[in-house]
C-alpha cells in the first residue's frame, strides 16, 4: 500500500497538498503516482508568477514509461518551483512527499476543504 500522510491534501489526480502557516500551498505528487510511473526522468514545472485556474494542466512529469500532466489543485499563483528537484527528478521517486514541485498562493483558502483528506484518497486509489 502506498504511504499517504495524514497530514495532507490530495487530488483524484494524484497531486498532494500541504498548507503552510502562512496560507501557501506546497504541492507535489504521491507515492502512489511515482510508482505507477516509475523511474522519473524529466519534470516541466510551472514558473513563478503564473496564475493557475483549479484542475488546469500545469506541469509535466515524464518517466521511462510515460508523461504526465501535473494539474492545480486549486486556482491561485504559482509562488516558486522547485529547481532542486526539477535538476534531480529522481527525487520524486526517492522521496514523493519531501520532493515538492511547485508553491500555490490560493485565490481562495476555502477551496483547499473540498480536497480529499487521506482517506478519501486511499478509498480512492482503492477503488480504482
Amino acid at each position: 500500500m502506498s504511504n499517504v500522510p495524514a497530514q495532507l491534501k490530495y487530488t483524484k489526480s494524484h497531486e498532494w497538498i500541504r498548507v503552510e502557516a502562512d496560507g501557501t500551498l506546497t504541492v507535489g505528487v504521491t507515492d502512489h503516482a511515482q510508482e505507477a510511473l516509475g523511474d522519473v526522468v524529466f519534470l516541466d514545472l510551472p514558473e513563478a508568477g503564473r496564475r493557475l485556474a483549479a484542475g488546469e494542466a500545469c506541469a509535466v512529469i515524464e518517466s521511462v514509461k510515460a508523461a504526465s500532466d501535473i494539474y492545480a489543485p486549486v486556482a491561485g499563483e504559482v509562488l516558486e518551483s522547485n529547481q532542486a528537484v526539477a535538476d534531480a527528478p529522481e527525487s520524486v521517486n526517492a522521496d514523493a512527499y519531501s520532493a515538492w514541485l511547485f508553491k500555490l498562493k490560493p485565490d481562495n483558502a476555502g477551496d483547499v476543504s473540498a480536497l480529499l483528506d487521506a482517506e478519501g484518497y486511499q478509498a480512492d486509489i482503492a477503488s480504482a
